[in-house]
């Protein structure tokens, strides 16, 4: 995935507009098109900023790693920390926990439908 790809799956995955996204950085939100839709590159400052406002890494917008993007997707930190460690876990532990992920998530939904 390019740069201008990740900015723009990062910067909807928080939920911003370009003009949200902008104000932050201190840019006029058509830079931030340049950037997502015309492959712009910004400079080492407003990449910096940029990644900063996303709560990302220089490192994930520029080369998109692993890490990072788990890091991007999860805005709970706790709960990122404890899903890196589950990793670690054999496979059948792992099942366990995603069974019980599951049922609360299951649980939580009808509780939902019920309330309404």
């Amino acid at each position: 995935m390019s740069f201008s790809k990740r900015l723009k799956q990062t910067r909807l995955n928080k939920g911003l507009s370009k003009t949200n996204l902008a104000a932050m950085v201190g840019i006029h939100y058509s830079q931030i098109g340049r950037y997502e839709d015309k492959g712009s590159m910004p400079s080492a400052d407003a990449i910096a900023k940029i990644a900063n406002s996303l709560g990302v890494t220089t490192e994930f917008l520029l080369n998109g790693t692993k890490d990072n993007l788990a890091d991007n997707t999860l805005a709970d930190k706790d709960l990122l920390n404890q899903f890196k460690k589950l990793e670690g876990f054999p496979n059948d532990k792992k099942m366990i926990v995603k069974e019980l992920i599951e049922a609360f998530i299951l649980k939580t939904d009808l509780q939902k439908q019920l309330a309404h």
